[in-house]
C-alpha cells in the first residue's frame, strides 16, 4: 500500500471521535492546501503530504494530558514513519516541520516545507470555515473542562463567562494577527480573500447583538 495512503488511515484511526475541530476534515483540508500552495512556492511533495496528514496526531493525547500535541505529533510521526523505506533525513525533516506548525508556540520555520505546513494550517482558522471551527472548538473546550478537568492555557479565551466576549477576544488574538505571520506570497492571497469574510461576520454580529 503507498505510504501515503497508510499515513492516511493511520491519522484517520488516532483522530476517530476527536471532540475539536484537528479532526481528519481539518488534516484534508491542511493537506490539500499545502499541496496548492506548493504549485507556486516549491517544496518536496512527499514532506509536506506526510506532514500535512501527521501534525496533529498528538491532539487527542494533549486533551487527556495537556502538553504541546505539536511535540506529541513529532513522536508519532517518527514512530510511524520510521522503517517504512525512508531516509532518516526525511523522516527528521518531516518531524521538524511539524514541531514548528503550531501559531500560538511562534516557532519559526526552517525549510520551505515546514513554511507551508504553517501557512496552510493557519489558513484553515479563516473565512468561513475559520469561523466554523472556532465556535466549535470552544464549545468543545467547555465540554473537556467541565468533564475531565482539562484546561488548554494556550485558549484561555474560551471559558469566559459570556462566549461572545471570548469569541472576540479569540479573534483579535489569532485569525487578525495571522496575515503577519503568513509566510508565502500564496498564503497570503488567500488569506486576504479570507480575513474579509471574517470581518463581515463580525462587523454584523456586532450589529445584531447591538
Amino acid at each position: 500500500m503507498d505510504l501515503i495512503v497508510q499515513t492516511r488511515e493511520f491519522v484517520s484511526g488516532l483522530l476517530a471521535g476527536e471532540p475539536s475541530t484537528h479532526d481528519m476534515s481539518h488534516i484534508q483540508r491542511v493537506e490539500k492546501l499545502c499541496l496548492h500552495i506548493r504549485e507556486t512556492e516549491g517544496g518536496d511533495r512527499q514532506v509536506l503530504q506526510l506532514a500535512a496528514l501527521l501534525h496533529d496526531a498528538g491532539i487527542v493525547r494533549e486533551h487527556k494530558e495537556g502538553g504541546n500535541h505539536a511535540v506529541y505529533s513529532a513522536e508519532i510521526a517518527r514512530e510511524f514513519l520510521t522503517g517504512r523505506d525512508l531516509e532518516e533525513n526525511v523522516v527528521e525533516h518531516v518531524a521538524s516541520c511539524i514541531l514548528t506548525h503550531r501559531f500560538s508556540r511562534g516557532m519559526q520555520a526552517g525549510t520551505i516545507e515546514a513554511m507551508i505546513l504553517q501557512d496552510a494550517d493557519r489558513l484553515d482558522a479563516l473565512g468561513a470555515v475559520g469561523i466554523f471551527r472556532s465556535l466549535v472548538s470552544m464549545g468543545a473546550l467547555r465540554a473537556l473542562k467541565s468533564t475531565i478537568g482539562t484546561v488548554k492555557e494556550t485558549s484561555m479565551n474560551a471559558y469566559t463567562d459570556d462566549p461572545f466576549d471570548g469569541f472576540y477576544d479569540y479573534m483579535e488574538r489569532k485569525p487578525f494577527r495571522i496575515m503577519e505571520r503568513l509566510n508565502t506570497r500564496t498564503a497570503r492571497e488567500i488569506a486576504e480573500q479570507r480575513l474579509r469574510i471574517m470581518h463581515l461576520y463580525l462587523e454584523e454580529l456586532k450589529l445584531e447583538l447591538g
